[in-house]
């Protein structure tokens, strides 16, 4: 007789770990196309992000205010889900979801915002000028 019994392959199931934090850094960095959006704890430990990109946006709309918003909504109330109350927000970049951010964070009360700081590279002398044309 054959043996017909199946072997059984077992799934690892990961469980999400929600830790109770009470301050957090909101890093928002604003690119032309995208806008990136991560919860970390006070050591830089990123507990939660989301993109303009990863909320189903393509294309040219990925660049709107609007898109930058939701993804923002949707880091927060994550980040809720870990219990941060303070935020230190760090804008980072020349798009349109840092002015979106801003807008956001005034209207919703449900975080203490401390802190908003600008981290956006700034050039001190830029790169070498090019050669003079010779005409």
């Amino acid at each position: 007789m054959a043996d017909t019994s199946k072997s059984k392959t077992t799934k690892k199931v990961t469980k999400k770990v929600f830790k109770n934090i009470a301050e957090g850094r909101l890093y928002i960095n604003s690119t032309f196309n995208n806008t990136l959006v991560s919860v970390t704890d006070d050591k830089g430990n990123v507990l939660t992000w989301a993109s303009s990109g990863s909320m189903g946006f393509k294309g040219a709309r990925k660049s709107t205010p609007y898109a930058a918003t939701t993804a923002i909504e949707k880091t927060l109330e994550e980040a809720k889900k870990h219990g941060i109350k303070k935020l230190a927000v760090f804008l980072k970049g020349p798009g349109v979801g840092r002015d979106a951010a801003l807008r956001f964070l005034r209207t919703k009360r449900d975080f203490d915002v401390e802190m908003i700081s600008d981290i956006t590279p700034v050039p001190h002398n830029g790169p070498r000028p090019p050669k003079q044309r010779h005409v």
